[in-house]
C-alpha cells in the first residue's frame, strides 16, 4: 500500500508533513553535506528582520538536561542581503521555502517585511515570528490577543503568499492568542516556541548566557508543546505545525495525533543533522503498519 503523506498547509502542497524549524537550520545550505534537503516537507529559515542584528552578547547556547537554552537574539543580515544572498542558495534545493520574519519596531514593519518578500519566487511562504523569547522588549506580541491581531494584519497587508504565525508557550491562554491570529488573516499557526528559561553557574555565580534569560527547547518541553498543540487544533480551523521536543518519529505522530497536520523539528537538528528524513520514513512505516493509507486520516485520531 502506497501512503500518502502530502499536506496542506494554506496555498501550499507539501509532499510530506516535515519542516525544519527557524534558527535551528540555518538558511539551508549549511545542512547539504549531511542530508538530501530536497527529501523535507519544507525548510523554514532563521528569522530576518528589516535592517541586519546582531544578536546577543554571548554565551548564547547552554545545555540543560533534556534540551537547550538559547539567547542568540535574532542575528541575521537584514531583508536585502537576505533576499539578494541567503535565500538564492535555499532555492536551489527543489523544496518549499519558508521565510522566518520578525519586526523590532512597529506594526508597519510586517507589512514592509510581507510586501518585499511578496514578489521573491524562491519565498513559498511566510512564518510570521511573534514569540521570540531573546530579544529584549516591553513584552512578545504573542502574550497579548490584540497584538497579535493587529500583527497578522499588518503582514496579510503585504502579501497573498501563505502566512503562518508562530505562536508563544509563556502565555496564560495560547488558544486567545490562536484564535486572534485566524480572524486576523493567518494561513496556519505553529507552536510552540520556546520556553522561558535560565540557568547559573553556581562556580561564579554568573548567568550561562550573556543576556540572562533564553530560550529553553528540546525534548524536556514536548510534554508542554503537545498539551497546546491538542488544545489549540480544536480550538481554530487553520492548520496547526506542531514542535517542541521531536526528536524520533513517534514523536512526531504523538503531534499529530493530537491534532497537528505537519511537525517541525528544531533542537534535535543540532543532536542528528539527518533526524527529519529518519522521522520521515518512520513515519511512512507507521502508516503502512497500521494500514492508514493517508496522512491526513492520523491528524486528531486521539481516542477519547
Amino acid at each position: 500500500m502506497k501512503n500518502n503523506l502530502a499536506v496542506k498547509i494554506g496555498s501550499l502542497i507539501l509532499k510530506n508533513p516535515v519542516l525544519v524549524a527557524s534558527g535551528t537550520f540555518g538558511y539551508a545550505s549549511e545542512f547539504e553535506d549531511f542530508m538530501d534537503i530536497s527529501a523535507l516537507g519544507a525548510v523554514v529559515t532563521k528569522t530576518v528582520t528589516l535592517v541586519p542584528r546582531k544578536g546577543n552578547v554571548p554565551p548564547r547556547t547552554c545545555e540543560t538536561p533534556a534540551g537547550m537554552l538559547n539567547s542568540i537574539g535574532l542575528e541575521n543580515p537584514g531583508i536585502e542581503v537576505f533576499v539578494q544572498e541567503k535565500i538564492l542558495l535555499a532555492g536551489k534545493y527543489n523544496v518549499p521555502i519558508i521565510v522566518s520574519i520578525a519586526s523590532e519596531g512597529g506594526f508597519e514593519e510586517f507589512t514592509a517585511l510581507t510586501k518585499r518578500l511578496d514578489s521573491v519566487i524562491e519565498a513559498a511562504g511566510i512564518e510570521l515570528n511573534i514569540s521570540c523569547p531573546n530579544v529584549k522588549s516591553r513584552g512578545l506580541v504573542a502574550q497579548d490577543p490584540r497584538s497579535a491581531y493587529e500583527a497578522v494584519k499588518a503582514a496579510r497587508k503585504g502579501t497573498g503568499k501563505t502566512l503562518i504565525v508562530k505562536l508563544s508557550p509563556n502565555v496564560t491562554d495560547i488558544t486567545e492568542i490562536a484564535c486572534a491570529v485566524q480572524k486576523a488573516g493567518a494561513d496556519a499557526v505553529s507552536l510552540i516556541n520556546t520556553l522561558y528559561g535560565m540557568s547559573i553557574d553556581t562556580v561564579t555565580r554568573k548567568s550561562r548566557l550573556g543576556n540572562i534569560i533564553g530560550g529553553l527547547s528540546g525534548p524536556a518541553i514536548k510534554p508542554v508543546a503537545l498539551k497546546m498543540v491538542y488544545d489549540v487544533s480544536r480550538s481554530i480551523k487553520i492548520p496547526v505545525i506542531g514542535m517542541g521536543g521531536i526528536i524520533s518519529s513517534s514523536d512526531a505522530v504523538e503531534f499529530l495525533v493530537a491534532g497537528a497536520t505537519a511537525v517541525s523539528v528544531g533542537t534535535g537538528n543540532f543532536i542528528n543533522p539527518s533526524v527529519s528524513l529518519e522521522i520521515i520514513t518512520g513515519i511512512e512505516r507507521y502508516l503502512h503498519e497500521h494500514a492508514i493509507s493517508s496522512i491526513r486520516d492520523l491528524t486528531g485520531s486521539l481516542k477519547i
